[in-house]
């Protein structure tokens, strides 16, 4: 139930304002802006937050940056218990950030309230933690059987809420077998659900036919879509967790073309004079106005973007600060665009779209 307020956010004339001070419940009690984790039941923040940034530097097997740059632990930890506070319930991590780093920073952080929040993970990448480089990838029931309890122990926990593959493009045929594992996983009460990260509809399609898939995890933001995928959640009532759903940033506002990302960051061969970024830079300055024009910031615009297109949609922007943390838990207190605002963006979209065609 979406009420308006979180933490200190308020909203005018929220319910929990407008009361005494005797009158008001503990701020632990205070209600914030929620959605039912698919077919789970379980009831979890309409925002999540992803751990991936804070798992701090990682390279793929050929030796480039997958990874975040370098982080501050300290930072970091004060950030989840910033996310705590604010009310944020749902944490996304996978056992490859920071080649184990993150699970375990995340296991440190909640600990002591893990009765109140779901942690969901990932699974399928090979890796050396000496080195904080991936060295492979592995699905087989034994290697899955490994990775769960590796997670396990990192994250302090005995059980895993949503246990997700990691492997987007997975063979098909051999994912029935994942399934099935997980399955059993399931019945041994290691893991609570399941679902998959990927970004084609088939493969989460094979998943949701699983007793106890309860999502996807696909890539999605205001100007990278996937109808397909919603449309499926929908049919199966999933909970569509959405990754990168700021554009890596981009759509914050704080990229102009000058600047310049550090070799150890993921984003290092962005062009923000002259490639794709720097044509959604253009776009998002046409924008602004509709997405901040009710006080949010663009980050905050963006998230309710995503709210405002599905019931389903579940965004777990990345962090490494305070400051980040609470703007982006600060779009709880905004909930969904209106659809008035989503109309206009989508007008706008489209005659950029038409005027970038009749240019060719």
């Amino acid at each position: 139930m979406y009420t308006g307020h979180v933490g200190n956010y308020h909203r005018p004339r929220c319910r929990l304002c407008m009361v005494s001070a005797d009158e008001q419940p503990p701020e632990e009690e205070l209600v914030v802006y929620t959605r039912t984790l698919g077919r789970s039941g379980l009831e979890v923040s309409a925002l999540g937050l992803g751990t991936w940034a804070i798992g701090g530097p990682l390279w793929d097997e050929q030796g480039r940056p997958v990874g975040w740059g370098h982080v501050d632990d300290a930072e970091s930890m004060r950030a989840i218990h910033r996310g705590l506070e604010l009310g944020i319930t749902f944490w996304d991590t996978a056992d490859v950030y920071g080649t184990g780093h993150s699970e375990r920073l995340l296991g440190l952080g909640l600990a002591g309230a893990r009765h109140r929040v779901i942690i969901a993970t990932k699974f399928g990448r090979v890796f050396s933690e000496g080195s904080r480089q991936i060295i492979g990838r592995a699905a087989d029931p034994a290697y899955i059987r490994r990775a769960c309890e590796d997670s396990l122990r990192r994250l302090n926990t005995d059980y895993i809420d949503l246990y997700q593959f990691h492997l987007g493009d997975y063979d098909l045929e051999q994912a029935l077998e994942v399934r099935e594992t997980l399955e059993d996983l399931v019945r041994e009460g290691k893991i609570r659900f399941y679902g998959w990260s990927t970004d084609d509809p088939e493969r989460a399609r094979l998943f949701a036919e699983g007793e106890h898939c309860v999502a996807v995890q696909c890539h999605m933001n205001l100007f990278e879509r996937n109808e397909a995928m919603l449309q499926l959640a929908h049919t199966y009532n999933l909970a569509v967790i959405v990754r990168g759903p700021l554009g890596r940033g981009l759509l914050t506002g704080k990229f102009t073309p000058d600047t310049r990302l550090p070799a150890d960051d993921v984003r290092h061969t962005w062009d923000l004079r002259h490639g794709p970024q720097a044509e959604r830079l253009a776009w998002l300055a046409r924008l602004r106005d509709v997405l901040t024009r009710d006080g949010r910031t663009l980050a905050q615009a963006a998230l309710g973007w995503l709210w405002a297109i599905s019931a389903q949609t579940i965004p777990i922007p990345g962090f490494k600060t305070v400051a980040q943390v609470e703007e982006n838990a600060g779009a709880l207190d905004y909930g969904p665009l209106s659809e008035r605002q989503v109309a206009e963006i989508e007008a706008l979209l489209a005659q950029d779209e038409r005027e970038a065609q009749e240019g060719e």
